[in-house]
């Protein structure tokens, strides 16, 4: 199964509050849509209800809800992980791109991780990335990157492989 996912966490693990990113990090969304682009998304229903014009173009768009009634325009509807991954396990490369109780539940699964280190940290964050040790990831690709004039935070792009 190939299932990766791709997300911003800050040096105290934060990855969201109130129900958005930390932080606005131009470079961060280039990155994240080079990296899924042509791929399979997929996301809790907060994550979907804060994306500004809805399903993000050029991906398949997967939605995780327990509400039954929940419809989603341009995207597919599944009411729990293993259905949508049974679901889209034709797809190749799956992403979980959030959020915090998807990422816990999805990252015993995953096999790879696009982590953006926010080197900052956020003390009134509210949504936190599940801690893991480190030991059983490694590292295959660092690009480090200072802060600049859109980019207000340093940041690293890492991509990790389970062991």
């Amino acid at each position: 199964m190939d299932l990766a996912a791709i997300v911003v966490v800050a040096e105290n693990g934060a990855i969201g509050k109130d129900g958005d990113l930390l932080c606005h990090l131009p470079a961060d969304l280039k990155h994240f849509k080079y990296i899924t682009m042509g791929h399979t998304i997929i996301m809790g229903r907060r994550t979907w209800e804060s994306l500004p014009k809805g399903a993000l173009p050029g991906r398949k768009n997967v939605v995780i809800t327990r509400n039954a009634d929940f419809v989603a325009e341009g995207a597919e509807v599944y009411h729990s992980l293993e259905e949508a991954l049974e679901a889209t396990a034709a797809d190749g490369a799956r992403f979980i791109i959030g959020g915090g109780m998807l990422y816990s539940e999805a990252f015993p699964l995953t096999n790879t991780l696009h982590l953006t280190r926010l080197h900052a940290s956020f003390p009134d964050a509210d949504t936190f990335f599940p801690e893991y040790d480190q030991q059983d990831w490694e590292e295959v690709s660092r690009e480090d990157h200072d802060a600049d004039e859109r980019n207000p935070y340093p940041y690293s792009f890492i991509e990790l492989r389970r062991k």
